[in-house]
């Protein structure tokens, strides 16, 4: 099972923004952490709440960004962060309701969703942003 780390591609050059995902991916990290010494479900419940909420905060900050912006391509990137939550809040039912995680299929999910957020909608904004 691979462990999600941050990588170059997953810069988008504006560091304000790139701390944020770093940071993500450390609240991430340490659930794994805590997964491999065998927290419990309530405990997974909480980080997995942690990480939903930095995420969130994370995007309404960059969905406010683009409105300001009048950002053209708003709605596609609005739509990729609405599944990720939606894709975090089925996990945290799935963990609420059978007590387990599939630690490897989160992490493969996950590096699967920011690779691809990263370096496509990201991306995007960012070469808008500052052009």
């Amino acid at each position: 099972m691979s462990v999600l780390q941050w990588r170059d591609e997953f810069s988008v050059g504006i560091e304000e923004v790139d701390h944020e995902h770093r940071e993500l991916i450390e609240l991430i990290r340490s659930l794994q952490d805590e997964m491999r010494g065998g927290t419990d479900a309530h405990r997974i419940l909480e980080a997995l709440g942690e990480i939903y909420a930095q995420i969130a905060a994370h995007f309404a900050l960059e969905e406010k960004t683009m409105r300001a912006l009048n950002y053209a391509a708003y709605a596609d990137h609005k739509e990729d962060h609405e599944t990720l939550l939606d894709d975090l809040r089925d996990i945290m039912d799935e963990v609420e309701d059978d007590g387990v995680l599939d630690e490897a299929q989160l992490t493969d999910d996950l590096d699967r969703w920011f690779s691809d957020h990263f370096k496509t909608h990201d991306a995007r904004l960012h070469r808008t942003a500052h052009s």
